[in-house]
């Protein structure tokens, strides 16, 4: 099934150099980036992308975190792309993230991380309509779908 899902490169990867890198990653399995930009997230944003974590220990230094710097935003679509894409990424923890995942490669520390990802089809929605407007979503057909899905 053809889905779409939100992911950032959180402040510490673009810091790093790695936004090329994991663009790639994502673009070399097939997906299709429909969005992309890079932004400082302002405090509100933040909030509102975080709320379910409201209230637990970790909530304000994340919103310091996550606004500490440029992140770049992504909208992608492709087959299973929710679940497809949290794989690529590797466990929350890159203690526990397998090697040749985004986590597993990168990073070492849960608070720096490296990526987000939407982790259900009612996130990726709330989370793409939070960072893109309806006009930046790019609706295109790459000339490679024919090699990646079969009909």
């Amino acid at each position: 099934m053809i889905e779409k899902t939100f992911a950032m490169v959180k402040p510490d990867g673009v810091q790093r150099g790695l936004v090329g890198r994991i663009v790639q990653r994502f673009e070399d399995r097939g997906f299709k980036i429909i969005a992309m930009k890079m932004m400082k997230i302002p405090k509100e944003l933040a909030e509102r992308h975080y709320e379910e974590h409201k209230g637990k220990g970790f909530y304000e230094p994340l919103l310091s975190y996550i606004t500490s710097g440029p992140v770049l935003c992504m909208a992608i679509e492709g087959e299973n792309a929710i679940a497809a894409v949290r794989t690529m990424m590797g466990k929350t923890n890159p203690q526990d993230a397998t090697p040749g995942t985004i986590r597993g490669d990168f990073s070492q520390v849960t608070g720096r991380n490296i990526v987000h990802g939407s982790d259900s089809s009612e996130s990726a929605k709330r989370e793409i309509k939070l960072f893109f407007n309806d006009y930046e979503i790019q609706k295109y057909e790459k000339i490679d779908e024919v090699w990646l899905f079969e009909k």
